[in-house]
């Protein structure tokens, strides 16, 4: 990589810890015994008792089953060249990397191994899969999206121009207060509702940021030359050594404390590019509960609109 790119790069600092969508999958790897013979699937891996099974995990490719602890792991194997093993978990459940020679009762030793990082990443999957599930928008009238940190109703209100946010002071407890009236009428697609409430969310995510951007700017003595709104899938925000900040515009969704943790945190790169001390120093000396702020962000599902 030339210089020049390469310094570049090293001023670019990103937020990681987004709530993605999908979750990547993750991997760990087994140093594999000494070659062995492949035997034929032992009663236990290729026809575990049910009668005792707690869960079931199934990869959609699997090709072998194992018993780990008292769970059923149905997991694809794959023969490929490396040196190890390599057990990948991701949201279609366990696929298994080994080498050639490295023999099956080798390749289920190392699973047994590894069964308590294999079955909680797997129950991490699941649970993952299924909230992701719980919070798939269905776009028609009366669908329900979080706006900074509460729930609003959507309108369909053909009298409306664009889109309008009400709000009830006088809404009963539990009930939703802001509503949201969109110029559509009744017959109106689910992308057609999907895209006029995006439209919406965005440019009062550009509002909003610009506000919070401004007013942490000047508390932390630094300046923001640019602000534009990112849809990343894999971060929230970040800051550039010239002063430019890309904030995700799905923050909007949060509450607005957790958006004042993005905030600060893009923003106090551009007095520390990197994540030292010092920097978590910047971020304290104005949000003095960043820590706890900052668990909201994995914590907290984003609602699913495709």
């Amino acid at each position: 990589m030339p210089r020049r790119a390469a310094t570049a790069e090293a001023l670019q600092l990103s937020l990681f810890d987004v709530a993605a969508p999908a979750a990547a999958p993750e991997a760990v790897s087994a140093v594999p015994r000494a070659p062995t013979a492949i035997p034929a699937p032992t009663p236990e891996s290729a026809n575990p008792p049910r009668e005792s099974v707690v869960a079931v995990f199934r990869h959609p490719q699997a090709d072998r089953e194992i018993r780990l602890r008292e769970h059923l792991v149905a997991y694809a194997l794959r023969r490929v060249r490396r040196r190890t093993i390599g057990f990948i978990v991701g949201a279609e459940g366990l696929a298994v990397n080994a080498p050639r020679w490295v023999g099956v009762g080798d390749i289920e030793a190392a699973l047994r191994e590894k069964a308590d990082w294999i079955l909680r990443k797997l129950a991490e999957q699941q649970d993952r899969a299924q909230r992701q599930l719980q919070a798939k928008v269905d776009w028609r009238d009366g669908a329900a999206v979080p706006f900074l940190g509460e729930t609003v109703i959507v309108v369909l209100d053909a009298r409306a121009t664009g889109a309008m946010l009400n709000t009830d002071a006088q809404s009963l407890p539990g009930v939703p207060r802001l509503t949201l009236h969109v110029g559509l009428p009744h017959t109106a697609t689910p992308e057609q509702i999907r895209d006029a409430v995006q439209s919406w969310l965005q440019r009062q995510a550009k509002r909003v940021f610009e506000e919070r951007v401004k007013h942490f700017a000047d508390k932390l003595g630094v300046r923001c030359t640019r602000l534009s709104l990112s849809s990343a899938q894999t971060r929230w925000g970040s800051a550039s050594a010239d002063g430019s900040i890309r904030l995700n515009w799905r923050l909007v969704h949060f509450a607005l404390t957790t958006i004042d943790y993005v905030v600060t945190h893009e923003l106090a790169h551009l007095r520390e590019m990197n994540h030292s001390p010092r920097f978590w120093d910047v971020v304290r000396s104005v949000l003095p509960d960043y820590e706890r702020v900052r668990g909201s962000l994995k914590d907290d599902s984003l609602p699913v609109f495709d």
